[in-house]
């Protein structure tokens, strides 16, 4: 068995190839970015030149590359009747009859348990979403905008009636953010087209953001979470070190660009202010000019228009601007303490190559459930099964 790789000649049609017999240590062996494999049901792809035009993004199924993809394949594809025909062209082969349907520390008695409960959920419907639930989600966001705007409009702009403004708008912003995510994730509409016109509306509109920007950098997240140099949410920029390992990393190698042993104290000052208004607001400008991407471009731009259009008649220019820049700062420090909780106190490491749940439980952890909770965070305070 094995050998797989001297079926076929260059030039030879998908189908002559289709039939290779691989083991898991040539599949292992293409895992660079010229030459890319990956297994899903045993069966072997070759995604060398797709992961480009892959929709999640090429990062994300490049994650996967040398390794068995079978579960985050069925976790990140809501259809997967209509994503198996995008693979027919990409088969090559398949596993070897000796060769074990999981790589390296793998559990397949784990795997198969996770499979049962999967089905159990699937059978009660708990996947299965409620589109009030959404309506009245959406409704008290534009509810929430219009008071921030009418109360200034009404009494004028005292800085008691701005601060209350402020106050409204970021909250907007912030739920806003958990709602995209849901229509991010395909999870509201069967109809993936309209979670993905809805995602783009909300993300774009409601908060002036990029939905595929938002995608390419989420769906990394949730492929590998808490993995150095595969999940972005951990890529500190060398501000901060985090986990067990990266310290040490750190220490070994004498890298200090920043005096890390007072990122306890400096944290405050850096990260939850400056994440949302300044890290976020430069890459996803950026990411939408570079990709081209003037779809996204539009949306995010709809919004400015529209806060310009409400805001400087009452506070002019320099002070629309001082007020967005304030709500993106409380925006800001909402974001970070809900979204960090759930992920920075849990194992952050290089890759385990370890299974889906293992994966997913040792970088996730719950907050307390309540009814403030619930919607302070957009639920995700049950992040262990968001995962």
């Amino acid at each position: 068995m094995g050998g797989g790789g001297q079926l076929t000649e260059p030039g030879e049609s998908g189908s002559r190839r289709a039939g290779g017999v691989y083991t898991w240590e040539e599949v292992q062996s293409h895992c660079n970015r010229n030459d890319q494999w990956l297994v899903i049901d045993r069966k072997v792809y070759d995604i060398t030149h797709w992961a480009k035009g892959h929709p999640g993004g090429h990062r994300v199924i490049s994650h996967y590359a040398g390794e068995d993809a079978t579960e985050a394949f069925t976790a990140l594809h809501p259809n997967l009747k209509f994503v198996q025909k995008f693979l027919k062209p990409l088969l090559i082969g398949e596993l070897a009859a000796t060769e074990p349907s999981q790589d390296r520390n793998k559990n397949a008695a784990i795997i198969q348990d996770f499979y049962t409960l999967r089905a159990q959920a699937e059978s009660e419907g708990l996947f299965k979403a409620q589109p009030l639930f959404f309506c009245l989600h959406l409704g008290h966001i534009l509810l929430l905008e219009a008071l921030a705007w009418l109360i200034i409009w009404l009494w004028g702009t005292s800085w008691t009636l701005t601060f209350l403004c402020s106050i409204m708008l970021a909250t907007a912003q912030s739920q806003a953010g958990w709602l995209q995510h849901d229509f991010g994730h395909l999870s509201v509409f069967k109809k993936s087209s309209w979670n993905h016109m809805l995602h783009k509306s909300v993300i774009g509109h409601l908060k002036g953001a990029s939905a595929n920007w938002w995608n390419h950098r989420h769906f990394q997240h949730h492929a590998k979470p808490n993995i150095f140099s595969k999940d972005p949410d951990v890529d500190m920029l060398h501000i901060f070190v985090v986990g067990a390992t990266q310290p040490v990393e750190y220490g070994i190698k004498k890298i200090k660009y920043m005096p890390y042993h007072h990122q306890h104290q400096y944290f405050l000052l850096v990260g939850p202010p400056l994440l949302i208004p300044v890290y976020f607001h430069i890459q996803i400008i950026r990411t939408m000019i570079s990709r081209r991407d003037w779809v996204d471009l539009a949306w995010s731009m709809s919004y400015y228009l529209r806060y310009l259009c409400c805001y400087v008649p009452l506070y002019g220019l320099f002070g629309s601007l001082a007020l967005i820049s304030f709500v993106r700062f409380l925006e800001s420090h909402w974001f970070v303490w809900v979204t960090q909780m759930n992920h920075l106190p849990m194992d952050i490491d290089h890759e385990k190559h370890h299974d889906w749940l293992t994966m997913q439980l040792q970088a996730t952890c719950n907050t307390e459930k309540s009814s403030f909770n619930d919607w302070f965070s957009g639920h995700l305070n049950f992040q262990i099964e968001h995962q």
